[in-house]
């Protein structure tokens, strides 16, 4: 007997990620079990939330063209499709960037007690920022982080450049604090392209993050929680073929993810280990990925990411196929036993 019936996917989002978010939200829907929920797809971009598809059990998708897609009541989060009222029990949040990796979109249904896919509110407004989540990591000891800087959209740039050339080695990556899938994300080599980078990422959020590179292999491991006990599924080295992983390697096919990853049972458990405590202490829910560099000195921490990437070529689908784990099983577990 399922615990919910009706099941909203929202993807889209407000960030430069909303057609990477439509792609995996669409995947998802796509999986979720057809004979145990009623499946509505829900594209949501600046304030406006329309239904563009729906498929109840054992019946045939529905698709809305533009201009007769029904709208969100987002007094209780409800529509009405084809004359029926329908309140939606659960929702699979599929947006990349805010609002609904942001905490916000979580917050709203907190407040309506509608139960969601990812980490709460709080913990995702923590996850989101990307100095923020760094230095609570960094506090935990759990594993190493690369020295950093911080600015704030207005502050002298000039200086910031200058106080980074001082104390940070080149090259290094400068980013908004916000945001993924690379978007304004610069590798820098000397201090003359400081400013300019810095500059390309305020295009993407208010604050930027400059961090000094670390060489090493990188690395990714996904999480998730399941009748109260944290699982881990087999970890990625990422192998780009461009001088990081960027938009092109991620999205273009110039990287090799190779799943799992072809190393030691050493390294195998240190990461694991390392993203379950990570995991654990963020107070995560749901599906998060965590990316690392492993360098010689040791396992140095990159990002969370509290809504991953899940078309069917993303690194957590392959991680699942790799686990010898059916996908639409998979979902039902995150759904009915998060």
């Amino acid at each position: 007997m399922s615990k919910y019936k009706t099941i909203a996917v929202m993807y889209g989002s407000d960030s430069s990620e909303w057609e990477v978010s439509c792609r995996s939200g669409e995947f998802v829907a796509s999986r979720l079990d057809g004979e145990r929920y009623d499946v509505y797809e829900i594209f949501a971009r600046f304030g406006t939330w329309q239904v563009v598809a729906c498929k109840k059990k054992d019946a045939m998708k529905v698709n809305f063209p533009e201009g007769a897609r029904p709208e969100i009541d987002k007094t209780d989060f409800s529509v009405s499709v084809l004359g029926e009222k329908i309140k939606f029990d659960y929702v699979y949040i599929v947006q990349h960037g805010a609002p609904g990796e942001s905490g916000q979109l979580q917050g709203y249904f907190e407040m309506l007690g509608i139960p969601f896919s990812t980490c709460s509110s709080s913990v995702s407004s923590i996850a989101f920022d990307k100095y923020a989540c760094k230095s609570y990591i960094r506090d935990l000891g759990i594993v190493k982080c690369a020295p950093d800087a911080f600015i704030h959209k207005g502050a002298d740039v000039q200086a910031f450049a200058a106080d980074v050339a001082s104390r940070l080695i080149f090259p290094v990556f400068v980013k908004p604090t916000i945001g993924g899938s690379s978007f304004g994300i610069t590798m820098v080599k000397d201090a003359a392209g400081l400013a300019t980078a810095v500059g390309y990422a305020f295009a993407e959020g208010p604050t930027v993050l400059v961090e000094q590179g670390i060489s090493g292999r990188e690395f990714t491991c996904a999480a998730y929680r399941t009748g109260g006990v944290v699982h881990t599924l087999p970890i990625i080295e990422i192998v780009s073929e461009n001088e990081y992983f960027d938009y092109d390697a991620k999205y273009n096919g110039h990287s090799r993810e190779v799943c799992p990853a072809e190393v030691g049972d050493d390294v195998v458990a240190l990461l694991q280990k390392t993203t379950t405590k990570v995991y654990e202490n963020l107070g995560c829910s749901g599906i998060v990925r965590m990316d690392y560099i492993l360098a010689s000195d040791g396992l140095y921490f990159l990002e969370v990411n509290t809504i991953p990437g899940m078309t069917s070529a993303s690194l957590v689908p392959k991680m699942v196929r790799a686990a010898g784990l059916d996908m639409t099983a998979f979902l039902t577990d995150i759904i009915e036993n998060g």
